[in-house]
């Protein structure tokens, strides 16, 4: 595979990963190890394949049976009410139809996470409030400073992913079902549960019959990540009746396909194989942990997910590693430096077998370190003159500082990504290996610089910000404006004549929404949290443990897998 192809491929897409199918293409027809893609590798069984296989024409020939048909099966396997559930050709068919219908004017959603719940707002016009994760505290999700996070913004819509995507931060059931009641005035909470079937902190982790009783919860769950079939699209989501038939109304007659309906119609036969293959994957994640852990500088993070966030030791850039791994090793890396709230720091990694997870390690081994294990950490990020992503948005968003626009995703993939303009990684305080605690020495942070802010055609005072941030993060304003605003020069103020007194400002109102175009007070644009890991302007951030990860015997049992939700 060329190097020259694998750039090409990245500097295509600034949304996410090239597919398999495109990486495939530009090498001998196979594609690399994917520990980017989080699919469960056990499952289907080889024997399901060959089954499957078998049946191939006979499956893509004819129609497929109606949605309601599929719906009903997939019910009556989860003992779910099918007035309850609405499914839909993958889970981001279900997020563009519960943004359409559900969304009003405001979203809040903790960043880093998964992209299209800050994105397909953003598209339509929405105001997304970003509740940035902090990296010193793991990127665990305090639920009660985004419940006041929610309440200073006026927001309408909250949305929680449990497991959360790419850090694999898990809360657990009552914590959330007390949220849900302290924010029951809310027009609608979500709660996506796409990567829950793989945790194991509880036993029964899942708040869908919790959703079925509330008027403004919908749960989201997945079923191409835990039965390993993404290409095939498809998932569910759980609420009550009336919230359920309000996106099943909208949904085609034959939004699903004839693989999704076999898969479903066999489940039922391969539920202990099924049951097994989340087992090992759950091994699998405290082997890879423990392995990763032990690589000098490298920080790994508890996660419930069956995936992995890393961050790289200082030096390491993500994009070339990520290349180096595809171009050397034939191994797939999500870098995340396009994912608002993280940078090109941090990769996410998929769970694998223990054999590929061997050849992960030594590769990483490799471009890290060179061919001695433990040597200083080389300076890889020379000689890339292209970006993941981040500068287009960034460009974008904080042109307006954080005024929304509509269409903003798809002008961010029409507007060229070099790396000019690209933000530098933050350097970040260095963990020691887990063999060799020590104490790591705070290294000073630079506050990111806020972006021009377009003046108002009338005179106003520019919002006054504390020294002390609070994590409040400004995102796209519900607004219509054309792109040419974020670009003309600030007008020109008015000559006041000699001798008459200039009228007084009007004061900027202590509370309510944030006036489009201004960044919430004492908060960051959405341009300024990315990659940012402390709300304080990252000083005196203390590092995450050498680890991030508790030992085999502190975790509990593992989650019923018989268990409907």
């Amino acid at each position: 595979m060329a190097d020259s192809n694998v750039t090409s491929l990245f500097r295509s897409t600034a949304a996410h990963s090239p597919s398999m199918a495109a990486l495939a293409r530009e090498s001998d027809g196979t594609g690399p190890v994917d520990f980017c893609i989080p699919c469960n590798p056990y499952f289907p069984t080889p024997a399901m394949f060959d089954e499957m296989a078998a049946r191939l024409r006979e499956i893509i020939t004819y129609y497929p049976s109606s949605a309601d048909t599929i719906t009903a099966e997939l019910c009556n396997l989860l003992q779910l009410p099918p007035s309850c559930v609405a499914m839909g050709n993958g889970s981001t068919e279900l997020i563009t139809w519960i943004d359409h219908l559900m969304v009003r004017e405001s979203l809040a959603i903790p960043v880093p996470t998964f992209g299209r719940w800050t994105d397909q707002p953003m598209e339509t016009g929405k105001r997304v409030d970003m509740f940035p994760l902090q990296e010193s505290s793991g990127f665990a999700l305090d639920l009660t400073q985004y419940a006041e996070f929610i309440r200073k913004r006026n927001t309408k819509v909250a949305v929680i992913c449990n497991p959360n995507n790419p850090d694999g931060g898990f809360i657990h059931k009552q914590a959330l079902v007390q949220f849900m009641d302290a924010m029951a005035d809310l027009d609608l909470i979500i709660i996506d549960e796409s990567f829950l079937e793989f945790a194991d902190a509880e036993v029964e982790p899942s708040v869908v019959q919790e959703a079925m009783l509330r008027p403004n919860v919908v749960v989201l769950r997945s079923l191409g990540k835990n039965f390993g079939l993404h290409g095939i699209r498809f998932g569910y989501l759980v609420a009550n009746p009336a919230l359920a038939g309000r996106i099943r109304s909208m949904l085609p007659k034959w939004n699903l396909n004839a693989f999704a309906e076999h898969v479903v119609f066999i489940l039922k036969e391969h539920g202990a194989e099924y049951a097994q293959s989340l087992q090992q994957v759950r091994r699998d994640r405290l082997d890879m942990a423990s392995h990763l852990s032990a690589l000098p500088g490298l920080t790994v993070y508890p996660s419930q997910g069956n995936f992995l966030f890393v961050r790289l030791p200082v030096g390491a850039e993500g994009t070339v590693v990520r290349d180096r791994m595809l171009t050397e090793h034939r191994i797939l890396v999500r870098e995340c430096g396009n994912k608002i709230g993280s940078s090109s720091r941090f990769l996410r990694l998929v769970v694998r077998p223990q054999t590929d997870v061997r050849r992960l390690v030594s590769g990483m081994e490799q471009v890290l370190y060179g061919t001695r294990r433990g040597a200083a950490v080389p300076e890889l990020g020379t000689g890339t003159n292209y970006s993941s992503g981040t500068a287009a948005v960034d460009r974008l968003v904080g042109a307006t500082n954080g005024a929304g626009m509509q269409n903003l995703a798809a002008q961010a993939l029409g507007t060229g990504t070099s790396g000019v303009g690209m933000p530098m990684p933050v350097p970040m305080p260095v963990p020691a290996a887990a063999q060799m605690p020590m104490q790591p020495q705070p290294v000073p942070m630079q506050v990111p610089q806020p972006q021009p802010v377009p003046q108002p055609q009338q005179p106003q005072p520019q919002p006054q910000f504390e020294p002390q941030f609070e994590p409040m993060v400004a995102a796209a304003q519900v607004q219509q404006m054309p792109m040419q605003m974020a670009q003309q020069a600030p007008p020109q103020m008015p000559q006041q004549p000699y001798g008459v007194p200039a009228p007084a400002p009007a004061p900027m109102p202590p509370q309510g929404p944030t006036p489009t175009g201004v960044p919430a007070r004492n908060g960051l644009t959405a341009a300024q949290v990315r990659g940012a890991t402390s709300p304080n302007g990252m000083q005196n951030l203390a590092p995450a443990p050498a680890t991030g990860w508790p030992n085999a015997q502190s975790w509990p049992n593992a989650a019923g897998m018989g268990q409907a939700g």
